[in-house]
């Protein structure tokens, strides 16, 4: 018997998101391993001209003794160990993701006919400008004499930021824009992997194996890139999970709460990278806190407001679960694509309705469900259940 494409979809889904964790854990590992390591080297002590510093580590049971050159070794080592697979697989993985719920749902995830009413080509091909726009605009600026400057840059960046997740909220659903905004920062970490670091140490082992000094440029160019791969990592590791946090992406300021996680991030980014030089600047985590904590303060609540709403019956809250929510949300979806209720919520008999009362508030009241407002649920069947869901979510 054929399996059905929508559980095989569901399987793809899984599999493809355990990999793009486990090469992602993998890659900001070995991320933070090396940039806490630059910022732990002591002078050496053998006075090696050539070496900028040392750390001595105990982990796992045994010693270690690393060194950092200037620029490079008196002669190329047998053997080099390289890092950059972490980084691709995850992009790869990452990607496959965005393609199949993004891109190959667009009408479902991507698109919100209440912020812009587009096609799903349209919308597609104006997220993949998003990404490769975003990496070609940062190079050219980096590599630039403007970039030259890392309080310039840093600006830029910042700028570059707002401007994207402003057009992204502005386009996209508020979902599909936080992820737009994730994938379009990893295609920008990874396209510094592929197109920056790996090439230029590549150019530094060549010149090596021709007898020749390094050019130290790509020394330079490859640290600085990584410096700004670490501190987008907390903030991409938002954005991955956010889907499932519609407070953050349901208001219509939700491009607010993307530049302040992300600022959030960034500053307890900051932290560890000092606190790894001996700087414990716990200001730093706190000003990340007040940042998140203005912002769950000073939003907007979104969802209409239920003050002198009746409290419906169970079989009005019945009907309207079962006119816009039981298609998806049921035993046997009957939506096309879905294979079994997403998050095992159900809304397809009254015990199942009544246990995922509290789940559907949220969603209700954000207006993240139905996604895109597909099945066109109105204001007032909203109060309704949410009116329903405050008096105690009864069935009688």
């Amino acid at each position: 018997m054929p399996m059905d494409l929508a559980y095989l979809a569901d399987w793809a889904n899984l599999l493809i998101r355990w990999l793009h964790l486990i090469t992602g854990i993998a890659w900001i590992g070995t991320s933070f391993y090396f940039i806490g390591l630059d910022n732990q080297l002591d002078p050496p002590r053998d006075g090696n001209p050539r070496v900028k510093g040392e750390q001595w580590a105990i982990h796992g049971g045994g010693f270690y003794r690393k060194e950092k050159y200037l620029n490079a070794p008196a002669q190329l080592p047998e053997k080099l160990h390289w890092f950059k697979w972490e980084a691709y697989w995850t992009w790869i993985s990452g990607f496959s993701l965005f393609m199949l719920i993004y891109w190959g749902q667009a009408s479902t995830y991507l698109i919100d006919p209440a912020v812009m009413d587009l096609s799903p080509g349209v919308a597609v091909a104006i997220s993949a400008a998003m990404l490769v726009g975003g990496w070609v605009v940062y190079d050219l600026v980096c590599r630039s004499k403007f970039g030259e400057n890392e309080r310039n840059l840093s600006i830029f960046g910042v700028a570059l930021l707002v401007v994207a997740a402003f057009v992204a909220c502005h386009v996209f659903s508020g979902r599909g824009a936080f992820l737009q905004i994730g994938a379009m920062t990893g295609t920008i970490m990874v396209a510094n992997v592929a197109m920056v670091i790996i090439p230029g140490q590549r150019k530094m082992v060549a010149a090596m194996q021709a007898g020749q000094e390094p050019d130290p440029k790509y020394g330079r160019w490859g640290k600085q890139r990584s410096v700004h791969n670490t501190y987008l990592t907390l903030p991409v590791l938002f954005l991955m999970i956010s889907p499932h946090y519609p407070m953050t992406w349901g208001s219509q300021w939700n491009w607010v709460v993307l530049l302040a996680i992300t600022l959030a991030g960034a500053l307890v980014r900051q932290y560890f990278v000092l606190r790894q030089s001996g700087r414990n600047q716990v200001m730093l985590p706190a000003m990340a806190t007040a940042v998140v904590v203005l912002a769950i303060m000073l939003m907007p609540k979104r969802g209409p407001d239920i003050a002198g709403v009746d409290v419906p019956s169970f079989a009005e809250v019945q009907a309207i679960t079962a006119s816009h929510c039981a298609a998806c949300h049921a035993a046997r979806p009957s939506f096309e694509g879905i294979a079994a209720a997403p998050k095992g919520v159900r809304f397809d008999d009254p015990a199942q309705i009544r246990r995922w009362a509290q789940a559907m508030r949220q969603q209700v009241a954000t207006e993240a469900m139905p996604p895109g407002n597909m099945t066109e649920m109105t204001r007032e069947e909203r109060q309704k259940l949410l009116a329903w869901v405050a008096a105690g979510a009864r069935a009688d």
